[in-house]
């Protein structure tokens, strides 16, 4: 899931956390005017964590991880939609 943007905003303003990494936004992409974008301890990126060939390969081991895993009748390690399986 994100993080409740409401939420980081008040938290980041209140000092309740000292900053923020962001990769993924709601909505998507981040609006210009959002003050998220404006704060000095905040880094915005454009969706693109999972951008690096190591990242890709192992996403791709994890889903036919994944797959194999739900074949043989056994809990799948990465599933985050378990209700979707059946």
């Amino acid at each position: 899931g994100t993080v409740d943007p409401d939420a980081l905003r008040e938290a980041l303003m209140a000092g309740e956390i000292a900053g923020a990494a962001l990769d993924v936004t709601s909505p998507e992409p981040i609006l210009p005017d959002d003050p998220l974008v404006h704060m000095e301890n905040v880094i915005v990126t454009p969706h693109i964590a999972s951008a690096s060939a190591a990242t890709l390969r192992r996403m791709g081991l994890m889903a036919a991880d994944n797959v194999i895993k739900h074949l043989k009748g056994e809990a799948m390690p990465a599933c985050l939609n378990p209700e979707a399986v059946g």
